[in-house]
């Protein structure tokens, strides 16, 4: 079908079911599940998903298209709260609520790669941080590229905890926000990884 041309009204309503669909299977069981798991619980054949969804990745990125409007809310949110330390924890820790809530969200955030391009949510943490930094309460030596690592480590205690302890990813989070704050702060061993090293670190990781 040509770019700009409108689906049909049963083509887009199957496009729809798909969605709410995937939407439900990705939360429940992650992002590996069967594709005709899906088309089942949509109602409709794994021939018509294909036809809507070539590949499995333009099924993930309908499914989750909105997050990125979540995150951008969030950190707009903790750039109005008063203090910046509590802002820039409770962007982390809504994140974190976010993932814990939808296994399949938790996956893309754990496999996606950072933004080579800075768009507008990757610019509003830049700012979350920034502010907390030149509050003093966040240690001075922290980098947007050391964040993907928090939130990767508790994507990862989340998948770990799932059906064990649910929250346990709270007690970790904590844990991480103390060694961030600026009082706690001694020299750093090593300076911050690059963009591109944080790409090819994760690259490599979901490759094993």
């Amino acid at each position: 079908m040509a770019e700009g041309v409108p689906l049909r009204k049963d083509a887009q309503r199957n496009r729809e079911k798909l969605v709410a669909a995937a939407r439900e299977v990705f939360a429940e069981k992650g992002l590996d599940v069967a594709l005709d798991e899906i088309a089942r619980r949509a109602g409709v054949s794994i021939g018509t998903l294909y036809n809507r969804f070539p590949a499995r990745a333009d099924l993930v990125h309908a499914a989750f298209y909105d997050r990125v409007e979540t995150v951008v809310t969030l950190a707009e949110h903790a750039l109005e709260t008063e203090d910046a330390w509590a802002g820039f924890t409770q962007f982390v820790e809504q994140i974190s609520r976010l993932r814990a809530a939808d296994r399949g969200y938790n996956d893309l955030a754990a496999r996606r790669l950072p933004q080579v391009t800075p768009d507008q949510g990757q610019e509003l943490m830049i700012a979350v941080v920034d502010r907390a930094k030149a509050a003093g309460a966040l240690r001075a030596d922290f980098e947007l590229t050391d964040m993907a690592f928090v939130t990767w480590a508790i994507s990862r205690t989340i998948e770990a905890t799932d059906g064990v302890r649910d929250d346990a990813w709270r007690r970790h989070l904590a844990l991480i926000f103390d060694g961030l704050r600026a009082s706690a702060a001694t020299p750093l061993p090593v300076p911050p990884l690059t963009s591109d090293e944080v790409v090819r670190a994760l690259d490599a990781c979901w490759k094993c």
